[in-house]
């Protein structure tokens, strides 16, 4: 059952952290855990960074490892991977290949993204993201479509409905505003979904024009989220076609960070994107 209280996601990236840290307060490498627990050290690595269900029954023995001699503390690290192992709200529509990031994505405090070639998937209207969807996965079933689209649109729960929304900052190229996904009628609806959330507090839109020439985002999408614990590291996520890469190292998130900068220092501004993404609406409703 799916908790609605429970990030599992961050359940784990935060019990992994606090595993690291034990490990190497104990002056241990993964290596030389692994070795002592009879397992891989990529399973001590995975445990690590999050991306792995770690049972109570292996917290124990790491603490055995690092010599936790607290009991609460060992019974604190037991719970946090018991809830480590509940379903987030997601699950209930399947097997969703990206549901590491949904669940970073469901308990970030803020969104800065760069994308290139779509409407971001919090910005999308249900029609466009049932074009984008079915035309970026044409061997999967329509079942499959309407899975996707549900999950897509919970999500953009986060900056319409909560209680505590989103913070999101979207760079879009000019591409996207000029691609067209659907009709022209679809479109329309979409650029003019975007004026409307345009306007919310917490939602900021840049558009990239093709005048800008040469810029940091040329490589592709990226996200950065940024967390409400000051324990929980901001993420750098990089969507791949089958496989997806998370970037946490500090070095690795500072220079994204700046190229987004960069992005944002070369975009227009907030007023005249929304003023850029009427125009173009115009030129959709006249055709």
């Amino acid at each position: 059952m799916a908790s609605p209280n429970i990030n599992p996601t961050v359940r784990r990236r935060r019990l992994g952290q606090e595993l690291r840290r034990l490990r190497e307060t104990k002056g241990l490498t993964a290596e030389g855990v692994a070795e002592r627990l009879l397992v891989s050290q990529s399973k001590i690595s995975r445990l690590e960074n999050g991306r792995r269900s770690i049972s109570p029954r292996d917290v124990r023995d790491l603490c055995g490892v690092y010599e936790v001699e607290d009991p609460r503390v060992v019974e604190s690290l037991m719970q946090m991977a018991k809830d480590s192992r509940q379903q987030g709200w997601w699950h209930a529509f399947g097997d969703i290949p990206y549901s590491v990031y949904i669940g970073l994505e469901t308990d970030a405090e803020s969104l800065r993204v760069y994308e290139p070639q779509v409407v971001p998937g919090l910005l999308q209207t249900n029609e466009y993201a049932e074009a984008v969807i079915s035309g970026a996965l044409p061997e999967s079933t329509p079942e499959e479509w309407k899975k996707r689209v549900g999950v897509r649109l919970r999500r953009k729960e986060r900056i319409t409905t909560a209680a505590v929304p989103l913070r999101l900052w979207a760079v879009i190229d000019e591409s996207v505003l000029r691609r067209e996904v659907g009709d022209r009628h679809l479109m329309l609806a979409q650029l003019e979904h975007l004026q409307e959330l345009s306007k919310l507090p917490h939602v900021t839109i840049q558009v990239l024009p093709f005048s800008a020439g040469a810029h940091t985002g040329l490589s592709g999408h990226y996200a950065i989220l940024e967390f409400p614990e000051t324990t929980d590291s901001s993420v750098v996520y990089i969507e791949g076609v089958t496989s997806d890469l998370y970037l946490e190292k500090t070095a690795d998130v500072q220079k994204y960070t700046v190229m987004y900068e960069h992005l944002r220092a070369k975009a227009m501004s907030a007023e005249d994107s929304l003023e850029y993404i009427a125009d173009i609406a115009k030129q959709y409703y006249a055709k």
